[in-house]
Order: C-alpha cells, then structure tokens, then sequence
C-alpha cells in the first residue's frame, strides 16, 4: 500500500486497524530486513557527478547532464533541448529579455518550451538568418516562435547571417534598424545559444553556409567551434578570418559580456568544440547529453 499505491501511514493504519507508529515500525523492518531496497538508477548518479565535475573544473553556475544511452541522435537532441527548456523556464526570476542563437538542438528547445504567461519578456535573435533552407532553425524563426511560447514579444534581424563581402556587412549593419536590434542582443539578460563543431556533422554544412574549401582554411587557422557563425579556437579565442568578417551578429566578446550565457548542445562530436568555449570561459551555464559530458571530461582530465 505505501510503496505501490501510494498510501500514507495514517491511510493504512486506519485501514488496518491499528496506530500509524505501529505501520512506521513495519516499514521500518520491512527495510532492515530486505523485504523492501531501496536504490538510486545508475544513470542518475552518474549524470550527477558528471554535472559536479563540470562545474567545479570549468566554474559554472551550473551543468546540467542528460542521460541518453542507447538512443539515437535525434532522441538525444530532444531529451537535452526539454532539459534546455525546463531550465530555461525555471531560471526566469529578474529576466526581462532573452537572446536565442539558431540551430537544430536550439529548435527542440523551443519546441519543448511550455505555454506560460510572461508578456514582459523581448526575445532577441542574437544574429542575421535569412533564405529557403532550413529558415525553422534560423535565430529570427526561434525568436518568434519562443516568444510565442511566453506570451511575449520579439524582435527581427532582417538581414542574412553570412552576407558575400565585408562592404555589404557594414552598409547592412549601419541600418538604423539592424543597429537596434543587435544592440538589444548586446544588452538581454540571458543568451540561450548552441555550440558547432564545423568539420563534424556541420549544420552550418547542411544549410550551405560552409563549402569544402572554407573547412581547410578553418583547420589551418584552428579552429575547433562556432558561437553563432563565430570560429574560435581550442582555448576559447575568437578567430577572425575573411568569414568572420562577414557575419551580421554580435561578437563573441560581446556574447561573453552578456550575464547568463545557456548553452544548450548534443552530440558526442561536438565534444572538442564545448571543451574549447569552456576553455574560453563563454559559457556559464551548460546543458549537453551524458556521451558528450564524459568525452570532455576525460579530454579535460588527460591534458591535466
């Protein structure tokens, strides 16, 4: 009664017809005699020291670690966008805006994010998303559709992510309106953003933005990530190349000034590339599957 259905000790006392300190004793035999073990789920003992270790060695707020063994990609990448989603949800007090980055694992999150009431909230794209391909992913589509989930509004950052060269850049984010946006961007309360991994499963590959010819030239430079079409390096260091001169955003350093930066990512090759921003200390509060957590750690713990 008390274990499978729930009861409390006063139901089943007067159910049996005896006092509750007799049912308390009970129950406490039935424990010390082994009638009745309880136990803790491997899995979730180990996420929790995987979350530990993250913490205490990168310095995080927080870290958050979903166990997702034996599933596929795409049912890890929901599991850790609703985790994304709930800590988002839950770590809301004193935020009146909120920046969001773009990509797939960004998209569960919003997707995942529940109904609520909050119309003092702005949502910000945190970066330039225009085109055919793939527009459910972009920054401008998250913004909108997060927004939507709050009861809140957003803004639009009418321009491409990547634009052809850096004179067209520049006359773009001289716009009164591109300039407006990007400077509430520079100023939200929380970044929620996700982290690539360029030459692994490359969603900026997927959607046309990378050729061949730009992976070579990103290996000769070092490059491990990307921050919303930013490169930067093994230790975290932005990498201004001809690409990052084109791209209609703000800048790492400015997203590294925002107060809470998430990160929200899945995928146990993406696992260098976390490393590397951790390095770079861009994150403060990480959310990512329980494969990747233990890839970075032991990276982490071979170098040391």
């Amino acid at each position: 009664m008390y274990y499978n259905d729930g009861w409390t000790q006063a139901e089943i006392a007067a159910k049996l017809g005896v006092s509750r300190p007799v049912i308390s004793k009970l129950l406490q035999k039935a424990k010390d005699e082994g009638i009745v073990n309880i136990y803790i789920k491997d899995e979730t003992v180990r996420t929790v020291e995987l979350e530990q270790q993250l913490e205490k060695y990168f310095g995080l707020k927080d870290a958050v670690v979903v166990p997702a063994n034996g599933v596929s990609s795409e049912l890890a990448k929901r599991a850790v966008g609703l985790a994304g989603a709930n800590y988002l949800s839950q770590n809301m007090k004193g935020v009146k805006s909120i920046g969001i980055s773009w990509g797939t694992t960004l998209a569960h999150l919003v997707h995942e994010y529940p109904y609520e009431r909050r119309e003092d909230i702005k949502v910000v794209p945190l970066e330039g998303g225009m085109g055919v391909k793939s527009v459910e992913i972009h920054s401008n589509q998250l913004a909108n559709d997060l927004a939507k989930k709050m009861n809140g509004t957003c803004t639009y950052l009418y321009a491409p992510a990547i634009v052809e060269t850096e004179e067209v850049k520049n006359r773009l984010m001289a716009m009164q309106d591109i300039k407006t946006v990007l400077e509430s961007g520079r100023n939200v309360d929380v970044a929620v953003i996700s982290i690539g991994n360029p030459f692994k499963n490359s969603t900026l590959m997927n959607v046309g933005y990378l050729k061949e010819t730009d992976l070579s030239h990103l290996r000769e430079l070092g490059v491990v990530g990307d921050i919303g079409y930013r490169f930067f390096d093994q230790n975290g260091n932005s990498v201004k190349d001809s690409l990052y001169r084109k791209v209609i955003g703000i800048t790492m350093e400015e997203i590294k000034n925002i107060d809470m930066v998430i990160a929200v990512v899945e995928g146990e090759p993406k696992a260098e590339s976390v490393l590397g921003a951790l390095r770079g200390q861009l994150i403060d509060v990480l959310i990512i599957d329980e494969q990747m957590a233990g890839a970075i750690l032991k990276k982490y713990q071979h170098e040391v």
